[in-house]
């Protein structure tokens, strides 16, 4: 891995849900091959995204799907969705698992459960691959699914989505606004974080609003981590952290992934492809400047959301790295953004039973 070029590990993605809803082919062909989307094996070695978390992701099942043309006005709120159902949400789940244990097995990437996995792909250039859940819908209360999507290598979570679940309440899409509205986690999300925290499954804090943020702060014992998420002091979207949500989680030693999607980086708050690169520099310098230089990676949501115009797909990595280069960071650290700090923070939350 070249200091000129350093492999991106990047924190949130979105390709099995895309995959999933293709509808055109084999989606593992597809992926092999290059497609319309964000991510592919293409792309990825053109861009030099070395791997990151593959979310699984529930759409809603009554096609009240997320339309990015709701976030195109000067103001916007737009409503939770109502709460899906463990059965839906696993039946989705196991597809979009098997998306990638045949991704893995045709040798486009591999699923790491440690961080000596994760070295050893980006270092052969397979990708590495790390299972994340976004929302956790289809886990039982009684943590069965859970123990089992272990098994399966799952080893990030996030209590919810921007929707309610039976751990906690997400936080709505909504310009202006903060993320302070709902309650915390419940009785079940408590008992989910420290089983979590037993399995050294890591937690993800995007989405969440700010009293289950508070609460994960208060009973894990893990650093806290937000994947894709970005500054409200820069964007007043209600999906972005606070500057005292930025320092806890500074605290605690953990990272907040830069989120590439245009809403959360706008000062308008407005899903438009024509954002600048400067709005992510912005960010990047403020989430640096409470977290420090130890605490930010990249968090893209490829093939979640759009993104700006100059960086496109995975091939646009390389516009921004440069982008960074030029606003006056160094070798050191662009390695510690663009990888070396996500596996720094598994280090130190992942462990073996």
């Amino acid at each position: 891995m070249s200091d000129v070029f350093p492999l991106v590990f990047d924190g949130h993605n979105d390709v099995l849900t895309r995959l999933l809803d293709t509808g055109e082919g084999d989606a593992v062909e597809s992926f092999l091959a290059g497609a319309a989307g964000h991510v592919d094996l293409p792309k990825a070695r053109a861009g030099g995204f070395g791997g990151g978390f593959f979310a699984i992701w529930v759409a809603n099942p009554d096609d009240a799907a997320f339309n990015p043309d709701d976030m195109r006005q000067p103001i916007y709120d737009l409503p939770l969705p109502p709460i899906v159902s463990q059965e839906h949400a696993l039946s989705v789940a196991h597809a979009e698992l098997a998306i990638l244990k045949r991704l893995e097995s045709a040798g486009a990437l591999q699923i790491c459960t440690s961080v000596e996995h994760i070295r050893s792909a980006l270092q052969s250039g397979v990708i590495a691959a790390v299972l994340h859940l976004e929302g956790a819908e289809a886990i039982d209360e009684d943590f069965v699914t859970l123990n089992l999507l272990y098994q399966q290598g799952l080893r990030s979570l996030g209590p919810v989505w921007s929707r309610p679940t039976i751990w906690a309440e997400g936080v709505p899409f909504r310009y202006p606004g903060t993320p302070d509205i709902g309650k915390g986690l419940t009785a079940h999300g408590i008992s989910l974080v420290k089983r979590c925290n037993e399995l050294g499954i890591m937690l993800d804090l995007s989405h969440l609003n700010e009293a289950g943020f508070d609460d994960i702060a208060a009973h894990s014992i893990h650093p806290l981590v937000a994947t894709h998420s970005n500054a409200h002091a820069l964007c007043r979207h209600a999906r972005n952290l606070t500057d005292r949500q930025l320092a806890v989680i500074a605290e605690s030693g953990g990272m907040v992934g830069l989120n590439f999607a245009a809403a959360f980086l706008r000062e308008d708050g407005q899903m438009r492809a024509d954002t600048s690169v400067d709005s992510m520099l912005r960010h990047l310098d403020h989430l640096l400047g409470i977290l420090g230089e130890g605490g930010v990676g990249f968090g893209s949501d490829f093939d979640g959301a759009v993104i700006p115009e100059a960086i496109g797909d995975s091939t646009g990595l390389t516009v921004l790295r440069d982008a960074l280069r030029t606003h006056g960071y160094d070798d050191a650290l662009m390695r510690r953004l663009c990888h070396e700090n996500w596996l720094s923070v598994l280090e130190r939350t992942w462990h073996t039973k």
